[in-house]
């Protein structure tokens, strides 16, 4: 290279990092500043909550107010977590500046009446949301924007937690699993490290955890390897993966299960109310309610208690499961983290009690390490560990959260996380760059399929027959049953609400996005060239001139009851237009080893 190509190539560097020190350092202050105030909130609805108890009671109303809100008003921003992750990996809308007050005060409503629910997601949220507006401020181009929001991920992320490092590599991690984005390193960590320092500087504070084991953070003479606690270490990680793999699960299945049994969005928080307020009054403790990070009250089970050596508690980590899974799947708002936490810590202390291993030491692997499996970021959540906790047992909080995240498989809280790398060669049948929302869909026809072929084989096989000896693969058929709705429209509507800047984006871009974060299994907007619509004119789309009058169709695919839900919460958005709806079904073509009877097949000749 010539000289003046390096002072060139250089120049080009600097003016980069200008323009992201110009627009990330406004936008991390904005994002820094507003968590402060959310942590503030969530301290104060804490307070009043343990202050009247009778708060609880205003569960049902409270759920159903947040949900028919969201359904009704928040639009796209009902996405959470999943819309950003998707606006990165393909950006189309961008993320609603609208998303961050919604998500703000919704989570604050959830912990005053009791639910157990986090933080994390709000300050993604809010840092997301924050980076999106300001991506439009600047009026940055679409990589630009991308970039911008993985910063603005780091910024909620590392100042919500105080993990400014732990934040800008999340960033990186949580879009794909096996694969880093390194594009945003840079601009994720100016972010997360402004955010924290402006959250700090309005006084907010964190909680301090410590491991005394071997002295403590930052006392220790370094590591020192004991290999029979490494082994148990090993074994607390398997635990910890397996916690994360069925707390992921369980959460999704909740969440389908609810929708199952009440189509009608707002009152499945009513149901998820019953249920809390019930099994709060059957244990005889609200220990389980809101984030479990402190209590006014001693006795309570806490983050905290776990970490004392006197602390013996073999089941608090599986109530607080069921507690967050109850609350989040019917719609309640906030994170799963600060719950993973808790059931992280309390299932450490309690393989610590099994496996005579520290509990001090355990429950700050089983911190990290149920977070790492369940969000699929063990480099992110190893770094958290040695912010937290200091890097004298870092090794361990490696192995715990490499072993949990190996264990963990290809499940995920965020479902529109993609499987960039898989985990093992037994994986690889998984296609590349797939979301977990369809990897899950994947997995479940194939199960179904073995299923149905073991029930084929028990019914034909005779009870101790010597005879059967013949295998064959056969093509199958499967299908079910989906619906499609097409909606019709023109190319030049646009989003109603004159004066706002969202008025200029077309109605059936925002019809598509909409679908996307509804959780549309497909959404395609079909441009006409040539046709009528409603005995109307003949009308031509020109190759030259567009013709903005021609009648187009956005069309959904879906269960019915998802397209259902999907149409009443747009209401205002399909006023007045001609939507088809019509049964289709979705066919699947697989493989079926069939075990045939040779002596039936002979006395059938």
């Amino acid at each position: 290279m010539t000289p003046a190509s390096v002072f060139g190539l250089r120049l080009q560097q600097a003016r980069s990092l200008a323009k992201w020190i110009v627009v990330v350092v406004p936008m991390a202050v904005a994002v820094g500043s507003l968590v402060a105030f959310f942590l503030w909130s969530l301290d104060r609805a804490t307070e009043l909550r343990f202050s009247l108890p009778w708060l609880i009671f205003c569960m049902p109303v409270a759920g159903f107010a947040m949900v028919w809100a969201y359904g009704r008003f928040g639009k796209s921003a009902e996405g959470g977590n999943n819309l950003i992750v998707d606006q990165i990996h393909e950006p189309g809308g961008g993320v609603p500046l609208r998303m961050a007050p919604f998500i703000l005060i919704t989570t604050v409503l959830t912990h005053l009446v009791g639910g157990s629910a986090g933080r994390e997601g709000t300050a993604v949220q809010l840092g997301g949301s924050l980076a999106s507006a300001f991506g439009k401020l600047f009026k940055l181009t679409p990589a630009d924007t991308r970039i911008l929001l993985m910063a603005g991920i780091a910024a909620g992320f590392g100042a919500v937690f105080g993990t400014p490092i732990a934040g800008a590599v999340f960033a990186l991690e949580v879009l794909t699993i096996g694969r880093m984005q390194y594009e945003a390193l840079l601009p994720s960590l100016l972010a997360a490290v402004i955010a924290d320092w402006t959250c700090h500087a309005w006084g907010i504070g964190h909680v301090h955890y410590a491991i005394s084991y071997l002295g403590g953070a930052g006392e220790g003479n370094g590591f020192h390897l004991d290999l029979l606690l490494m082994i148990k270490v090993v074994v607390a990680g398997l635990a910890f993966g397996v916690a994360a793999h069925v707390f992921a699960e369980l959460s999704h299945a909740a969440s389908s299960a609810y929708k199952a049994i009440l189509p009608y969005a707002p009152l499945r928080p009513v149901l998820a109310s019953v249920i809390l307020i019930g099994l709060t009054y059957a244990l005889g403790t609200r220990e389980y309610l809101g984030l479990g990070v402190w209590s006014p009250n001693p006795g309570d089970v806490t983050i905290l208690s776990f970490f004392r050596p006197d602390h013996v508690d073999y089941w608090s980590w599986a109530w607080k499961g069921l507690f967050t899974i109850v609350t989040l799947s019917a719609g309640f708002k906030g994170g799963e983290v600060t719950p993973l936490f808790f059931i992280g810590a309390a299932l450490g202390s309690a393989l610590a009690g099994i496996l005579g291993a520290p509990p001090d030491l355990m429950a700050g692997l089983g911190f990290v390490a149920v977070f790492a499996g369940a969000t699929n970021t063990p480099l992110a959540c190893m770094i958290m560990g040695i912010e937290l906790f200091g890097a004298t047992h870092s090794v361990y909080l490696a192995v715990a959260c490499f072993v949990a995240y190996l264990c963990s498989g290809h499940s995920s809280i965020y479902l529109s996380q993609r499987i960039g790398v898989p985990k093992s060669a037994a994986a690889n049948d998984i296609p590349p760059d797939i979301a977990v929302r369809h990897a899950r869909d994947i997995k479940g026809a194939r199960l179904g399929d073995f299923i149905a072929g073991v029930h084929f084989s028990a019914i034909n096989a005779p009870d101790n027959s010597p005879e059967r000896s013949h295998t064959m693969t056969q093509s199958q058929l499967s299908s079910r049953e989906i619906g499609m709705v097409r909606i019709y429209m023109k190319p030049r509507e646009k989003m109603p609400g004159k004066g706002s800047w969202f008025s200029t984006k077309p109605l059936y871009r925002e019809l598509v996005m909409q679908a996307k974060a509804h959780g549309i299994m497909n959404a395609i907007a079909h441009h006409t060239h040539f046709g009528y619509s409603n005995h109307g004119k003949l009308q031509d789309d020109g190759f030259e001139m567009p013709n903005p009058e021609l009648t187009m169709c956005v069309e959904l695919i879906s269960e019915r009851h998802t397209l259902e839900d999907f149409c009443k919460a747009h209401s205002d958005l399909l006023k007045h237009k001609v939507i088809i709806y019509k049964h289709i079904e979705h066919w699947d073509v697989g493989e079926q080893r069939i075990v045939a009877d040779e002596a039936l097949k002979a006395r059938a000749s």
